[in-house]
């Protein structure tokens, strides 16, 4: 834990980044382990955007602070995800028994996290947590279902993640 703390300073999280996938980019496609209610499955972003958008999120570690508040947030906001026809997929460096054991916990067994070990997949979203540690940034993307950067937003606070990516699902909801 000292680690994850002493990155933070490393890199200098102090509030604010901007994501750097911009709205419109093409979202990098991606297949990873994960979890949903400690069931483990194969995800690949490209089946998910078959039924509609997919939120992105990175998170730093399973079972901090934060990560808990922000698992927590998206699975009372899924009901509202679910109703604009979207998805919800988190993604951390952590292996896929921690994540068994998050999803159930922590994400309340209402979605998926995904085991990005390698970082290869919050490298290619631009979403890692500087080059010396293996942690993701708090960073969230909706995807459109045409594989488009929809909303993008970087936070270390996970206080607003989930009302900014519920707006950009509705609009798109409300757009189609």
């Amino acid at each position: 834990m000292k680690t994850f703390f002493a990155a933070i300073l490393i890199v200098g999280i102090t509030g604010p980044a901007l994501a750097a996938l911009k709205v419109g980019d093409a979202a990098p496609e991606f297949t990873a382990p994960a979890t949903l209610g400690g069931k483990e499955f194969t995800f690949k972003l490209k089946d998910a955007l078959k039924k509609g958008p997919v939120v992105v999120y990175f998170y730093p570690a399973a079972f901090t602070k934060g990560c808990t508040i922000e698992a927590h947030d998206f699975a009372v906001a899924m009901p509202e995800y679910q109703a604009a026809g979207a998805s919800v997929i988190g993604v951390s460096h952590d292996d896929i028994a921690t994540l068994d054991k998050f999803s159930v916990s922590e994400c309340q067994s209402k979605f998926p996290v995904a085991a990005d070990s390698d970082r290869h997949i919050m490298k290619s979203y631009d979403a890692a947590l500087g080059f010396l540690t293996p942690y993701a940034d708090r960073t969230s993307y909706v995807v459109a279902p045409d594989g488009k950067i929809a909303f993008a937003y970087s936070n270390f606070d996970p206080d607003q993640h989930v009302a900014g990516t519920l707006n950009a699902v509705k609009a798109l909801y409300r757009s189609k």
